[in-house]
């Protein structure tokens, strides 16, 4: 769920630190609901993983402007390093992702994901920490969800539902391996012993 308040001008939201952050709609702020750590570290976890692949470059709760009057915060917004828009998007980033938190309803999700898509957003993904789900949701498609033994893709950003979760939950480290001329991922299960170099 997401609170609503009084009119404000579009200048004193940007010059304004909000926390939690705040969507501006015409004047009328949609509050953000306080992330929980799971949120968090989600946000952590799946922009390290993105910012892996050559080329992209993902950041948590960046605000982006989806037309005049309308800024929204997503939780994750990944841009191409070759279109990269400073200090914030005004055209639509390359991935937009968010992570529910306890108190908000899927549905609400759902609805900000098409606002994304309706900017011209092509790729949108969702989590959940708390019951360790996620979803690919495409623009003109529908939600769908990554099997345990799935993949989000968008691209050539490629990411298995084991990468993101068993990293949140901090079990498994990942380290780059190439296999024929492509960056791939692998996961290495934590050990007993000291923890090396996270890359070879």
């Amino acid at each position: 769920m997401v609170a609503e308040t009084t009119l404000i001008s579009v200048e004193e939201y940007l010059r304004t630190s909000f926390k939690p952050a705040c969507d501006y709609i015409d004047g009328v702020l949609r509050q953000k609901p306080m992330p929980t750590y799971d949120h968090s570290n989600t946000e952590l976890v799946v922009c390290n993983l993105i910012n892996r692949f050559d080329g992209f470059r993902a950041v948590p709760e960046q605000t982006v402007r989806i037309r005049q009057g309308k800024f929204v915060v997503p939780d994750i917004a990944a841009q191409r390093l070759s279109e990269l828009q400073r200090p914030y998007p005004e055209k639509p980033v390359y991935l937009c992702a968010e992570v529910k938190s306890p108190e908000d309803r899927f549905s609400d999700i759902v609805a900000k994901c098409g606002e994304y898509h309706a900017w011209g957003v092509k790729y949108c993904w969702i989590f959940d920490p708390e019951s360790k789900r996620c979803w690919q949701y495409d623009s003109g498609g529908r939600p769908n969800e990554v099997p345990v033994d799935g993949h989000l893709e968008a691209g050539p950003i490629i990411l298995s539902h084991a990468d993101i979760f068993e990293s949140v939950r901090g079990g498994r480290r990942l380290r780059w391996r190439r296999s024929s001329g492509e960056r791939r991922l692998r996961v290495r299960k934590r050990s007993g012993r000291g923890i090396g170099p996270p890359f070879r």
